[in-house]
């Protein structure tokens, strides 16, 4: 099968609950194999997630109650700091590491460039996702305090954390970001599939 069919969904499918078990299998069946990078896989992801979402009318794929974006806001301390030159700023050389989300993959309009993590200065959807360790769905973004508006025209947002689990603790590598031209456009079943879908991509990438 072609790799861009992966997308596709049956016209049998009809419910989020079954939309999102069939998102999981082709996921599944996408990063089977060797390929272990995260920028590959993240890519995958979010493409096949915003085109099986555009392809799912029932829910999400037309007029005011499509999906707008989809794509991963990673922690910035997963990459190697940039230096500077030694005396700058007072610096020997390297800066402490950034608290902070890098926008990594993604489908829709441009978004933020980063998202600030620190202490006291966080703020938005991702960023309590991220400090939380916890999936936030939020049904109407204007009301929600802190708001990052990337794009004026969303409505509703769910944000995911991607959780790496551990015998000594856990660790948030960043976040799945899905946003709507709805109100309300997310409920307890997408928080239920993307989860999965977000233990999925962790195992299945090298960090």
């Amino acid at each position: 099968m072609p790799h861009a069919d992966s997308a596709l969904v049956p016209e049998t499918i009809t419910t989020k609950a079954e939309f999102w078990a069939h998102t999981y299998s082709q996921l599944d069946m996408l990063l089977d194999g060797d390929q272990r990078n995260w920028v590959t896989n993240l890519s995958n992801a979010s493409s096949l997630i915003y085109n099986s979402l555009l392809a799912f009318p029932t829910y999400f794929g037309t007029g005011q109650g499509a999906v707008n974006w989809c794509g991963f806001y990673l922690d910035s301390q997963l990459f190697p700091q940039p230096s500077t030159r030694r005396g700058q700023n007072g610096s020997n050389g390297h800066h402490a590491p950034n608290s902070r989300l890098l926008l990594g993959p993604f489908n829709g309009r441009p978004a933020c460039q980063y998202i600030n993590t620190a202490p006291g200065k966080a703020r938005g959807v991702c960023a309590d996702a991220f400090l939380k360790k916890r999936t936030v769905v939020v049904s109407d973004v204007e009301s929600y305090p802190g708001h990052i508006a990337c794009d004026g025209e969303t409505q509703s947002e769910i944000v995911c954390p991607l959780m790496l689990h551990s015998d000594d603790s856990d660790r948030v590598l960043g976040v799945l970001d899905l946003d709507c031209l709805a109100m309300a456009g997310f409920d307890e079943e997408d928080k239920a599939g993307l989860e999965k879908i977000t233990q999925l991509l962790v195992k299945a990438c090298d960090w």
